[in-house]
Formats: C-alpha cells, sequence, structure tokens
C-alpha cells in the first residue's frame, strides 16, 4: 500500500468515527426517525451533486429496483436502528458494536445463503457473541435495559448491513456489476422513500420539535455530505486501489475515531466491562474477516464478498 492509501484509509475511518458522533447529537433532539430520514436525504442529495459534477452516467441497467431495495436495506433500516440507539448508548458504544458487522454478515450467511464457515471463523463468531454479552452485561450506561435496547438496536443494524451484502452479490455483481457510484445513489433513493411517509407523520403527529437548532442541523448535514455521500466515494476509491480485503481493515479502525470523537467533544468515557468486551469483539472479527489458506487472489475476493461491507 501507498501512503496516499494509507491516509485515505484513516481519514474514512476518522469520518465514519464521527458519524456515531452527529448521531448522538442530533438524534435525541430531532428524534430517531427524523435524523435517519434527514441523513439519507443529504446523503441523496450530495450523491447527486457529486455525480454531476463528475459527469458520471445515471444508467442503472435495469437494476433500479434492485438498488431501491438494497437502500431500504443497507441504508433505511440501519440507519434508523443506529439513530434509535443513539438515545441511549454514547457514541463510542455504537461504534465498538458496528464493528460486528463481518460477524452478523458469518451468522446470516451460514444461516440464510448457504455459506460454510471454517472452524476458525466458527471461534470468531462465539467469540463475538461472548463480546456482546459482556458489552451488554459490563457497560456502564443509563440502566441496564437502555444498554440491551441499545445494543439489540446495533446488531439489528449490522445484521441489516450483512443481509445487504449477500443481496448486493445476487442482485447487482452476478447479474453484471454497476457502478458502485450508481448503487449508492440509488440506495439513497430507496432509502429515503423508505423513510418519507415516516418522516411526514413523524412530523405532522409526533412529539414537538424545535428545529431552531443549528448545531443539531449542522450535525444532520455533516452526518448526510460527509458521512454519507463523501466517504461512499471514498470507500469505492480504496477498493478499487487495494481491494476490497484491504478495505475491510477500516473496520478495525473505526471504533478508535468513534471513542475519541465522543470523548473531545461529549466528554463520553467506556467502563472498564466494555473496554474488554470491545477487546473481544475486534478480536472476534479479525478471526472472520482473516481468509485461511487459499490458492489465488480470486479466491480471497471470494471469500471476503458475502462480509465486505462497509461500515457506517
Amino acid at each position: 500500500m501507498r501512503l496516499a492509501d494509507y491516509i485515505r484509509l484513516i481519514v474514512l475511518a476518522a469520518i465514519w468515527g464521527a458519524s456515531f458522533l452527529f448521531i448522538r447529537i442530533a438524534a435525541p433532539q430531532f428524534g430517531a426517525i427524523n435524523t435517519a430520514f434527514l441523513r439519507v436525504f443529504f446523503g441523496f442529495v450530495g450523491l447527486a451533486a457529486i455525480l454531476f459534477v463528475t459527469g458520471s452516467s445515471w444508467q442503472f441497467a435495469g437494476k433500479f429496483r434492485a438498488s431501491l431495495i438494497l437502500g431500504i436495506i443497507n441504508s433505511g433500516l440501519p440507519f434508523f436502528m443506529y439513530c434509535l440507539a443513539a438515545k441511549w448508548l454514547p457514541a463510542g458504544y455504537s461504534a465498538i458494536l458496528n464493528a460486528t458487522t463481518p460477524l452478523m454478515g458469518a451468522i446470516i450467511g451460514f444461516a440464510f445463503f448457504s455459506e460454510k464457515l471454517t472452524p476458525r471463523k466458527w471461534g470468531g463468531v462465539v467469540l463475538g457473541l461472548a463480546g456482546i454479552v459482556v458489552i451488554t452485561a459490563m457497560g456502564e450506561t443509563h440502566s441496564a435495559s437502555s444498554t440491551l435496547a441499545g445494543v439489540i438496536a446495533c446488531l439489528v443494524a449490522t445484521g441489516c448491513y450483512g443481509v445487504a451484502g449477500f443481496l448486493t452479490r445476487r442482485w447487482i455483481s452476478d447479474r453484471g456489476g454497476l457502478d458502485p457510484k450508481i448503487v449508492a445513489f440509488g440506495s439513497q433513493i430507496g432509502a429515503s422513500l423508505f423513510l418519507l411517509p415516516f418522516f411526514a407523520f413523524s412530523v405532522a403527529s409526533g412529539p414537538q420539535v424545535n428545529w431552531h437548532q443549528p448545531t443539531v442541523w449542522a450535525s444532520v448535514i455533516a452526518v448526510g455530505l460527509i458521512c454519507t455521500a463523501f466517504a461512499y466515494i471514498l470507500y469505492f476509491r480504496l477498493i478499487t486501489d487495494i481491494g476490497p480485503l484491504r478495505s475491510l481493515t477500516v473496520t478495525f479502525l473505526i471504533p478508535p475515531f468513534g471513542v475519541l470523537w465522543g470523548y473531545l467533544v461529549l466528554g463520553e468515557t467506556l467502563s472498564g466491562g466494555f473496554v474488554i468486551g470491545a477487546v473481544i469483539v475486534c478480536l472476534a472479527v479479525w478471526m472472520i474477516v482473516t481468509p485461511g489458506k487459499v490458492t489465488t487472489d480470486a479466491a480471497k475476493l471470494s471469500a471476503t464478498l458475502p462480509v465486505t461491507r462497509k461500515p457506517r
């Protein structure tokens, strides 16, 4: 890897780590539904602007409907889950639980997509589940029930990422492929359309929201334009330059940044029990994403496709 690749990898991790900070600021003030919708809406606007400026093709090659559905699974639902979790969990908690994406991908692949797990990956799955139990049991937040609710919301989100990974391969990659920028753009359209009715109902009939909060708006716009639109482009550039396997190492870099931003901006701290659980989860993810002995680069790529989903 070149120095520029390392820099882009660290910048991407810092951006995605910051997304949990922005959501932690916005969700308690605007509400989970409103924050989730505004995130995907500004992500859609940002990606549309990028496609226009770069002169990219807007053709979906018959995969528009698939892109919309993937948007619901890969953006709409998980973003809403993270916004819910932000009402109960510190930003650092959500950032580290986001690292369970490969773990959930391995479980979902085995359960629903006929994927085989090696003994090493089975060990990673068991270890990861143990780490989640430690985080839930020993985390020091408002209460045990709020911790459990937040953890479940984060796991639903990472489970959605796992499902979307397999469906992307089935609906997009195995059918001739599609420019990743177009897939990302279509997914934000799908997520926006999915969340729009809930957003409209929330604004019309939900709890009253104070919309005159510049700091909250700055957080919502930042998580949409920077952490969603710009981060998509940076991530896909990394995949092109260094491959999906190395790009997946961003999974391990996001939690430290999520914890750092939460500490610097919000003064959040982590309990000793949570740190232990986080270390266990990271070790489990390493066991799952590290390939065993393979004979060709193509085999390596094939082994990583089911769980090579970007963290948020």
